[in-house]
Parts: C-alpha cells; structure tokens; sequence
C-alpha cells in the first residue's frame, strides 16, 4: 500500500506552472475557430470515393492511379514539393527488416460453376473476390470440402490432388499443405472478418484473401461470401459432384513501393512534423483506409489555405504529408531517406477514421508503447476531449459553439477514447526502437466490415472524418509552431492525462498478485517521469528543479534509459544499429526466416496470451526494451504493459535475437 501511495503521490504533483484548461486547449481559439469553419466533411468524402474506385494492392496498377490522384490533389491546393517517391521492390531488396514484396497484378479471374455457368467470383466485378498473390492458371476441378484446411487431418482419407479445395482459413494459410503437399489445383475460401461480436453476422461479405507472397509452390485462390460456401458444402455433402472453372490472369513482377509525399514549409527545415496514413488496399476499402488518407488530405488542404490567408500563423517546423503502402513502404521510406527519418520529430497518423455507426466502429486516440513515452499523446488527448464535450453538447441540446458537424454526415456524438498501445499499423515502425519516432494514432475498431468488399464509401460518415480531421490538424499544427511559451499548457495537459492513466493503472495493478502489482506500479511511475523530459527533447524549455516536479524529474535522461545506475555483472542487451523496424512486418516474417535458418525454434513468447497484449506485442516491446537493460529488467516492463509474462521465455526471445544479429551483449 505504501508503494500505491507513494506513486499515486510522485504522480499527481506534475508541475508549479501548470495552468487551468483551455477551452479550447493548447491553440488560441482564434486558430480553432479558422480549423473548424474550414475543415469539410464533404470534400474529404469526396476524396474518399475517389480513391475508393482502385483496387490499391502494393506495386499494381491500380496503386498507381491512386497515388496520381492523390499527388494531383495536394498538387492543386498548393502543397509544396509534391512527388511520388519510388523504390524498387523486387522481393530482393531489403529496407531494414522488410524483405520487399514483389508487386503484385491481376487482369482477370473468374470462377465459375460449370453446370450452371453460375459465376461465383468476378476479379472484373468484385476484386477482393480473387485472392492477392494469385498466379496465372486455367482450370476445370472438381471441388472438395476441406474443412478449415490448416490440419493434416482436414485431407485424411479426401481425394484433393488436381482437384480445387473449399477452406474456411485465409488461403495462404492453407496453401502449403493444400497445393504443395497434397496436390490441390488451386483454392477457394470463405474465410471470415477478424474476430469481433458480427463476425458472421453477414452471409454476404467477401473477405480480401492472401496468398504468400513468397510461396514454395505457385498456386491461386478464389474468395466467396459465407452464403456460397453453405450452398457448396450443401450440395457437397448430399453426394453431389461440384466442378469449378477458374481462370485466372495475374502475377508477381518485380515493381516499386510508391509513396506520395508533399510538405508545408516552416522556418526551421530541420525539423518536421508529418501526417501519415496508408493508401493501399482492396477496392473499395474505403474506411480502411481511404478515410485516412482523404482526411490528411483535407488537412493539407486546410493548413495551406489558412496559412496562405494569414489565418494561421506559418509553422516553425515543415509540415510533411505521406501516402506509402501500409507498413512496408513506411518502413522503405524511413530507411531508403534516412535524412528525413532523423528530420521528422513526432507523427500523426490516421488508419480508419471515417466509420459511420453502421460499422459499429469505436474511435481511438491511441497512446505509444511504454518504451516510447511522449507528451505528444497528450497533445492529441487534449484535443479529442475538447470534441468529445463539444460535439455531446451539440448532441444532448442542438447547441454548442464548435460542433463540428458536416451537413452530409451524422449529429451522434464523437465519443473519443484514449486507449492504450496497439499494433497494426504504421505507428509501429516509427515508434520502433530503431527510428524512436512518437506517434499520434487515430484509428477506429472494430469496424464489422473491415477488410471485406463492403467497406464502401456508403459506410462512411462525414462529420466522423471531419472531427477526425480536426483532432489531427489542431494536433499536428500545435506541434509545427509550439515552442517553449507552450510549455505550461502541455504540462498542464500532461497532468489530465496523467490523473486519468493513474486510474487505469490502479485498476490494472489490482487484478495482479502482490508481486506483480508493484512491478506495475514501479513500472508506470518510471514511464510517467519520462513523459515530461520528452518534451525537453522537443523543444528548448527548462522544466525546473527536480523537488517542484518529482514526476518529471532525470528531464536529460534519453527515452528507455532506467532511472537507477545499471548492476555490475548482469547480462544486459542491446539492439544494434542495423537492421532497422519491427521484426514482424508486413507479408514477410524476418524473425522467422532468419530463426530457421539458424535452426532456432519459433520462440514461445510470440504466441504467448497476456492478461491486456497478445504475443506480438510482448515481442515488439521486448526488443524496443533491449537498451543496456537485463533480461529481468525488460521483463518486468512488457509484464508491467501487457501482463505477467514467465522469464524464460523473455529470456529465450532475447536469445533467439542474438544468434540472429538483432541485440548483443552490452550496455
């Protein structure tokens, strides 16, 4: 209990110059009223349904056309140096741990039932309905229920060589056992959306497929709705012989990640402050993530203007727009652009903003990991809060002076929550160790249509993308001009924010044996004495002596760095300089490619199942930790944000990293 008292205690006294909260925070209002009465719902809608026409997978056509779209946009409402970056990606090239994936393009598949003459898929009609990373074929086969298809067992006693096999997995997660071990002619799959309380709630949605992009035997997949693989089954099971025709036209060929990039300049070009999404995808994809990329470009379009018409002050720090392939081609620009990685000092990132109540989305201000703590976060809190109240009152009583509502869009509430770190997206490799990059995160879940060909621009809201627009703008134009008069209101941010994450934690510590809560409690106090030396690193600004600010003390004290003096004689690990990003990127595993080579086993930890994190994110931070500290000491942090972790198994990851390269001995 003393322990409890004592962090809530460090914890609750953030700062002497802390001022009482701006309604609204952080900007003069004079700048929030010019955002608000700019920002349009309408025109990102309309952004969105156009890049929602492409089919955006990485490297094909339909990326392209994308991008040109997009670059031609930024270009008319007067960005600067508006281009397409290019980098080759041939399945050859690495960018740090990101094996390139070739790029991928289709020109037709159908499948169809030749009794009938029924279509069952259309790549012309529907393109989500031919798997990513098909290959060329013609075939005549009959069809064969496998089951999930992911087991031996599935084809005990089954006749599936030569023949086209119905599963309930992802094809590429059938594929080896399926084509290269049993013979099959190629697959069809009703795999269903990720796991949420409407997983198949909807006999209708098709579910985007994938096939390795590195597979051992060529192979194609066919996806259909829930409803077509009951019927085939049906008729399966009632002795009915089914024989499909698929043609398929498609292929891997070596491409280029393309990233549209443009930028607002500042008087200081040393230092930048990028918005970031992904503009790849299934057509329609349109939360996913068009929603993202169209609200950044509302955003472009916003600041220009409003700079331009003196409306807003010109930002001390270049304001930097980014449109790359999700994770793969983040991770090619941070590592083929070096300078710009080392140029850019914190990240907004929008991925799915824009999901009307009909997805039963939930949006989230999404804080970074623990290994990264930053008052960044704080900022886009500040933010998201203020449109909460605002965008309630307007709700409850049809009054409030900003309640950011599009004409076209929904009155509800914004409802905003500030949730903890989670992957998935591009906030991981700027927040990995190798680039330390903080990251506003923005992000709608669950969405029930996610990843499936009803992710429609029918399904967007426009006053969602507008608030979210918002949130981003204030945040990262906030961030463009702060300097050191800023200071107190950020603490003074930081504080709130801070009250609330004690909550959390407390809740948290008291699921937790004795041991384990003051881990946690240890644990967190020392992230949240980080958060105010972040701010020091961002801007010139004293903080003050240690006794006034006991929760923002060691301000000199570099991101990860442990408070008390390192123990003689302990192992302790260290990532080394290269390669650069998470280990678990996209459509290529490096951990894994590497490990087996060394003969090493898949490490227990990435499918261990913590109390709040899944074995991804005990990896991803386990190395993010990996900074002079002790297998213990890292340990105790990932159990500190995720849950009670076993040692060994920390220790057997830490192990694998080093025979593999990534961390070495040493402080």
């Amino acid at each position: 209990m003393r322990m409890l008292i004592a962090v809530v205690s460090v914890l609750l006294v953030c700062s002497d110059a802390a001022v009482s909260a701006q309604d609204p925070p952080l900007l003069p209002e004079e700048n929030v009223r010019a955002l608000a009465n700019e920002l349009s719902g309408e025109t990102a809608k309309r952004n969105l349904e156009g890049i929602a026409r492409f089919h955006r997978q990485r490297g094909s056509k339909g990326f392209s056309e994308a991008a040109e779209l997009v670059a031609e946009r930024l270009r008319t409402y007067g960005l600067e140096g508006v281009e397409i970056l290019a980098f080759p990606a041939d399945g050859k090239i690495f960018y740090g741990t990101q094996r390139s994936r070739p790029a991928w393009d289709a020109e037709r598949g159908e499948l169809t039932d030749t009794a009938s003459g029924e279509k069952l898929a259309s790549y012309e009609a529907d393109p989500v309905g031919l798997a990513e990373d098909s290959e060329s074929a013609e075939v005549k086969a009959e069809l064969v229920d496998a089951g999930r298809g992911t087991e031996e067992a599935d084809y005990r006693g089954k006749e599936v060589k030569g023949k086209i096999v119905l599963v309930a997995a992802q094809p590429g997660a059938v594929e080896e056992l399926a084509v290269g071990k049993f013979g099959a002619a190629g697959i069809v799959s009703y795999a269903q959306n990720q796991k949420t309380a409407w997983s198949e709630e909807n006999q209708d949605a098709v579910r985007w497929g994938h096939l390795s992009t590195f597979p051992r035997e060529k192979a194609f997949a066919f996806m259909v709705s829930l409803r077509t693989a009951r019927r085939l089954k049906e008729r399966l099971a009632n002795g009915e012989t089914v024989s499909l025709g698929a043609t398929v036209r498609a292929g891997r060929h070596a491409g280029r990640y393309e990233i549209v990039t443009a930028r607002i300049p500042g008087a200081d070009t040393a230092e930048e402050i990028a918005f970031s999404c992904h503009l790849d995808h299934q057509r329609p994809g349109a939360n996913d993530n068009a929603s993202g990329c169209a609200a950044i470009l509302e955003v472009a379009r916003t600041l220009r203007k409003l700079i331009g018409e003196s409306k807003l002050e010109p930002p001390k720090r270049t304001i930097r727009f980014v449109f790359p392939p999700e994770i793969e081609g983040t991770l090619a620009l941070l590592t083929g652009k070096p300078e710009l990685a080392k140029r850019i000092r914190a990240v907004v990132h929008l991925d799915m903003v824009g999901g009307a109540p009909e997805t039963k989305a939930v949006f989230h201000v999404t804080r970074g990991p623990t290994s990264l703590p930053s008052f960044v976060h704080d900022v886009a809190w500040s933010f998201a809060e203020w449109v909460n109240r605002e965008s309630y009152q307007f709700a409850a009583t049809g009054a409030a002076r900003y309640p950011l509502v599009s004409p076209a869009g929904g009155k509800e509430p914004l409802a905003a929550v500030s949730s903890a770190y989670t992957m998935g997206s591009d906030h991981d490799v700027y927040q990995d160790s190798s680039f330390g990059i903080p990251t506003i995160y923005l992000n709608d879940w669950p969405d029930r249509f996610i990843h499936t060909n009803l992710d429609s621009a029918a399904n967007i809201d426009a006053t969602k993308l507008v608030r979210a627009a918002f949130i981003a703008a204030a945040s990262g134009y906030f961030l463009a001009r702060a300097g050191a008069a800023d200071a107190p209101a950020v603490l003074a941010a930081v504080e709130r924010s801070q009250q609330a994450r004690i909550g959390e934690a407390l809740g948290r510590a008291a699921q937790l044996p004795p041991e384990e809560r003051r881990t946690l409690l240890r644990e967190f106090a020392d992230s949240e004495r980080r958060v105010g030396p972040s701010l020091v690193r961002f801007m010139p600004v004293s903080l003050g002596g240690d006794e006034t600010r006991p929760a923002l003390r060691n301000e000199a004290a570099p991101i990860g760095e442990r408070l008390e003096p390192a123990a003689a004689g302990i192992r302790r690990y260290t990532r080394k300089p290269a390669p650069k990003g998470p280990l678990a990127v996209f459509g290529y595993d490096y951990l894994d490619e590497q490990a087996r080579a060394a003969g090493r086993p898949a490490p227990k930890l990435l499918s261990y199942r913590g109390l709040w994190g899944s074995g991804e994110e005990y990896a991803y931070e386990t190395l993010n930790f990996a900074n002079g500290r002790s297998a213990e000491e890292i340990r105790d942090a990932v159990s500190a944000e995720y849950g009670p972790v076993p040692l060994e198994m920390v220790v057997e990851y830490l192990d694998t990293l080093e025979k593999i390269g990534i961390v070495a001995e040493g402080n």
